[in-house]
């Protein structure tokens, strides 16, 4: 064979590679537009997503990491069937959480040197109300049961919670006002019964009990503790120790947090247990994998939780009260919320 036929050949085999390929993206785009699934996801279609419950029951609101187009977008499913089809919309949020028709979605805005990120608070429809610029890496977001206060987390130094290098900023909104309360590092902290006051303080994690009661994680000198917090009278007062990322039950009776068990690797220190305000006994839930997340209560007795998979993260459940076991509440899912 000639070099010139030689130099034909490839020519072709290569443009049989490019149709081959574009027909492939043809294709995907096709199916997008057709709501249908695309990849090796969970059954999902473009649709309408609201912050409003079903006609018939709760809905289950998250970010869907599944791969393609519509990655980090919302996604809801009935809460009673969570591998029900999912119906995905815009916006897309890193981190996101819902309650009383408002919504707070975190954002990363891609430049062309580097990603900035915002807070833009979303009604019932999921159309923008206001926006706000943030200092940080998103982390932790809620919004409290009236939908009235969203509260955020950033990291401003480091980007994980394993480690000691890092610098959290905690931001309360008040949505009826549009009041900011930038960084709840200003609030007066009474610790173990007396005034304290350190520069390596940090607080994070917010769980919202009504719109003035709040619990959340203060870290300093080397340890964490629960402070129960005033966003009214900006007051912080400890509750008990080596408590991170708290999240209170609907009832308001228990916190569940991740816990820093000794005897643990550096990078994967936690396990997910749960507090008894009343009596601060504490129970270990039987999920023995890693925890990092802030958990979210289904109900009175289950606990959903994120943990790493293929897709980025899945979204689990274990019992509250440390019986049961495990189970995988929907796969390629972070950062929900429960619409009632």
């Amino acid at each position: 064979m000639t070099f010139g036929r030689r130099l034909l050949v490839l020519f072709a085999a290569v443009a049989v590679l490019v149709a081959a390929g574009a027909w492939t993206v043809l294709r995907a785009g096709h199916a997008s537009r057709d709501g249908d699934r695309t990849g090796d996801g969970p059954p999902a279609r473009a649709g309408a997503v609201t912050l409003r419950p079903y006609a018939d029951g709760a809905q289950l609101v998250f970010r869907s990491m599944t791969w393609g187009s519509r990655r980090d977008h919302l996604a809801a499913v009935p809460l009673a069937d969570p591998t029900a089809t999912r119906t995905v919309a815009a916006p897309a949020c890193l981190r996101f959480h819902a309650a009383a028709g408002t919504g707070i979605c975190l954002q990363a805005v891609h430049g062309v040197l580097e990603d900035t990120y915002r807070a833009v608070v979303l009604d019932a429809d999921l159309h923008e109300r206001r926006r706000y610029d943030l200092a940080g890496i998103p982390t932790r977001a809620r919004v409290s049961p009236s939908g009235h206060l969203v509260a955020w987390t950033v990291f401003v130094g480091g980007d994980s919670y394993a480690g000691t290098d890092f610098s959290t900023r905690t931001t309360i909104l008040d949505t009826t006002t549009w009041t900011l309360q930038e960084n709840l590092e200003g609030y007066a902290v009474t610790l173990d019964g007396k005034p304290y006051r350190a520069a390596d303080s940090n607080i994070w994690g917010v769980t919202f009990a009504d719109d003035e009661h709040f619990y959340a994680t203060l870290a300093t000198g080397g340890k964490t503790h629960l402070v129960a917090g005033d966003a009214v009278h900006h007051t912080l007062a400890t509750l008990h120790d080596n408590v991170e990322c708290p999240s209170l039950s609907p009832d308001g009776t228990r916190v569940a947090y991740k816990k820093r068990v000794p005897g643990l690797p550096e990078d994967a220190p936690w396990r997910l247990y749960v507090l008894d305000l009343k009596t601060m006994a504490e129970t270990a839930t039987t999920e023995d994998r890693n925890v990092d997340d802030q958990a979210l209560w289904l109900d009175d007795r289950t606990l959903a939780y994120a943990l790493p998979s293929d897709d980025g993260t899945d979204l689990w459940t274990v019992p509250a009260d440390g019986t049961g076991t495990p189970a995988l509440l929907a796969a390629a899912a972070l950062a929900a919320a429960v619409v009632r």
